[in-house]
């Protein structure tokens, strides 16, 4: 696991956006995996930009995003599906029908999962997997328990999951019980990974997530076994860092390149 720590947010948020350009760069038919929240908004902003000055292009590649609320339709404005087309899928060339979300509003929850995780297999998995980082530990909506070998399924959400996106919806109450959401045996089969987390308020699952034990009571640990995962924090992300000055002499100032 590679740990670069930046100064500030900003600076997290350019290092994780270059290394996505860097991507569609050296492989412009990759498979991309996507991530929504707050985080990802600046992330979105930075390759909009990119496409913009004709930097990169998405015009061959493909996505497949993580995760999608039981019971709310696309057009949904709290849907993923509308935030992907807001903050990124309407701003750069990515082609029509290219990019995959699972549909909230699938007759049968279940079957749609597993049909969304036959893609993503068909697909030859995930060539670069984008993730944020939950409070509690979760990627995705993997929660605390979630198994570790875990295939694209329905997902109770926690209270906490909740509260935390109950900003995107009028009426916190409804913000929905359950989400299909990729499983961490999903996320582990992709070739690279990119977790981006900043914020004081992650600091705690920052430090169980790199430094602590494999556990499911930090579903983001399992990113330990992953060969390719690339953690991007900044400095409050990190305060909590026990071997922070070991990171900080690999990469310092979160220079990808080691010394």
């Amino acid at each position: 696991m590679k740990v670069l720590i930046h100064n500030t947010p900003d600076s997290a948020v350019d290092c994780v956006a270059g290394l996505i350009a860097g991507r569609l760069q050296r492989q412009p038919d990759a498979v991309l995996g996507l991530a929504t929240g707050g985080t990802m908004e600046a992330v979105y902003a930075r390759l909009i930009a990119a496409y913009r000055r004709g930097e990169v292009s998405f015009a061959q590649a493909r996505s497949f995003n993580l995760d999608e609320y039981v019971g709310v339709p696309p057009d949904h404005p709290a849907s993923y599906w509308h935030y992907m087309r807001a903050q990124l899928f309407d701003h750069v060339d990515m082609p029509a029908g290219a990019a995959l979300l699972p549909r909230g509003d699938a007759p049968s929850p279940e079957a749609e999962a597993a049909a969304y995780e036959k893609a993503i297999s068909d697909a030859g998995d995930i060539g670069l997997q984008l993730l944020g980082l939950g409070a509690n530990g979760h990627i995705g909506f993997n929660e605390p328990t979630s198994s570790l070998a875990s295939l694209t399924r329905v997902k109770t959400l926690t209270r906490s999951t909740r509260a935390a996106n109950a900003r995107f919806f009028d009426d916190p109450a409804q913000v929905p019980r359950l989400a299909i959401t990729m499983g961490i045996g999903t996320i582990l089969r992709a070739g690279e990974v990119v977790l981006l987390a900043h914020g004081e308020g992650k600091a705690d699952a920052a430090r169980a997530m790199i430094e602590g034990p494999l556990s499911a009571a930090c579903p983001a640990s399992a990113l330990q076994l992953h060969r390719k995962t690339t953690v991007v924090l900044d400095q409050a992300a990190a305060s909590k860092l026990a071997l922070r000055d070991y990171y900080d002499e690999v990469h310092p100032a979160g220079r990808d390149a080691p010394i």
